[in-house]
């Protein structure tokens, strides 16, 4: 399985970025899809998650801010950033489990920076 994460780039406070994650398998086959993020000397937090059921989990400092919705029929899940702050800066990632198999897969980062 290959997760693909794109739309990074750099941006302004206040801006709006969309990234996506294109997988190379049904996004049904996994319980969960998720974006996490990093920033230079700090740990890898989760910022957002979706379930196979459309339950969606967010992160306290980007509630109301991103959203993650999902194409299914593209196989591809998003990460739809409004209100862009500098805090926002760092790398993301996409991620999905499959719980049944026991293995999880991670998509390559991609950089988000948003300039004050």
């Amino acid at each position: 399985v290959q997760l693909q994460a794109f739309g990074g780039g750099l941006v302004q406070t206040g801006g709006s970025l969309r990234l996506s994650c294109a997988s190379s398998r049904s996004i049904f086959s996994f319980n969960a899809m998720d974006w996490f993020r990093q920033a230079p000397g700090k740990q890898r937090e989760l910022v957002a998650t979706i379930t196979i059921r459309d339950n969606t989990n967010y992160a306290d400092s980007v509630k109301g801010r991103f959203t993650i919705p999902r194409d299914n029929a593209k196989n591809t899940v998003y990460l739809q950033m409004n209100s862009l702050k500098p805090e926002d800066t760092a790398v993301y990632y996409c991620h999905s489990t499959n719980i049944f198999a026991g293995v999880d897969y991670w998509g390559q980062g991609t950089q988000v920076t948003v300039s004050s």
